[in-house]
């Protein structure tokens, strides 16, 4: 069985889905942040400012810097309510209507009678957005925390400006316990770029889409049409009897995950077909695929189901 993803028409397009600018809290213009983004090669981005009321609650306006090559998704770093930390809710919106109604967000604390978080991403999704829960470990999220957000479309497993700035990049615990719970969530890598320090070019998202366009886009990450990398390319995955077969660009690891502690490597130098077999990730619920190149940068599929 081919990964439906790579069974699915299109072509990949690389993007950034988690960036600022100084709409919020970011250094660069919007203008200035899309020419950067195009420069180094990207397809896309979405411009996500803080969507509180200290900034205006901006959905950036993007379209005057979408070219014959690159285009812009709207979107938002939506705030609201508390987690159970105390701290203010983190969601990512891409892909929102110019006219999603603010909340009660003054700034970047809760406040008494605003929106739970979970009411915010049901705002969202409902509104057409990909609704993605946002730096959980950088956040201090708890799996209650998570499991709250049913709207979730994905959880962001690697985000880079957490990376280089509290070296809290991760979301993958976050993820796994809830696919755990029988929850089908996905995944994204993103750079969360404020360009403040270097928090840029470091994680990204390959859409699988018909046309490099803001609609078809959402539509690819909303159907899970995606992967997230640091680098590698992934480019097909085979679920076979008892096996898996990953093409891609040369890594050293190709890595099965499934439930709990279950887990298959398979090593070696310059590989761009590797078979996996299953072994001990056989009967898990849900499995998902790590590949590590030789600089130790890394790419991740989405889960699949098997049966």
């Amino acid at each position: 069985m081919t990964d439906a993803m790579f069974a699915a028409p299109g072509t990949f397009w690389r993007g950034n889905l988690h960036t600022h600018s100084t709409r919020s809290d970011g250094v660069l213009s919007p203008e200035e942040v899309c020419r950067r983004y195009a420069a180094e090669g990207y397809d896309f981005i979405s411009l996500t400012d803080h969507f509180i009321g200290q900034f205006d609650y901006p959905i950036t306006d993007t379209t005057a810097y979408r070219t014959n090559r690159f285009t812009t998704i709207p979107g938002a770093e939506l705030h609201s309510g508390a987690m159970q930390n105390g701290e203010l809710w983190h969601i990512l919106a891409v892909g929102l209507p110019a006219d999603f109604a603010p909340g009660n967000a003054p700034g970047f604390r809760p406040v008494e009678g605003q929106e739970t978080g979970p009411e915010i991403a049901a705002r969202a999704r409902a509104a057409g957005a990909f609704v993605a829960v946002a730096h959980p470990e950088w956040s201090g999220l708890t799996t209650e925390d998570a499991r709250s957000i049913e709207a979730a479309h994905a959880v962001e497993v690697y985000n880079h400006g957490c990376a280089m700035g509290c070296d809290r990049p991760h979301g993958f615990y976050t993820l796994d316990q809830l696919l755990t719970e029988g929850r089908r969530l996905d995944l994204c890598a993103t750079d969360d770029a404020h360009f403040s320090e270097p928090d840029h070019f470091g994680g990204w998202v390959m859409v699988k889409a018909q046309e490099n366009d803001p609609d078809a886009l959402v539509e690819a990450l909303k159907a899970g049409h995606h992967y997230s990398s640091q680098g590698p390319l992934i480019h097909n995955v085979g679920w076979e009897d008892g096996r898996v077969v990953v093409e891609s660009s040369a890594v050293a690891s190709v890595i099965v995950q499934g439930i709990g502690s279950a887990a298959v490597a398979v090593h070696g130098d310059s590989m761009t077909r590797t078979e996996v077999p299953l072994g001990r990730c056989q009967g898990s619920p849900f499995l998902r695929l790590s590949v590590i190149d030789r600089a130790g940068k890394r790419a991740w599929t989405n889960p699949v189901y098997p049966g």
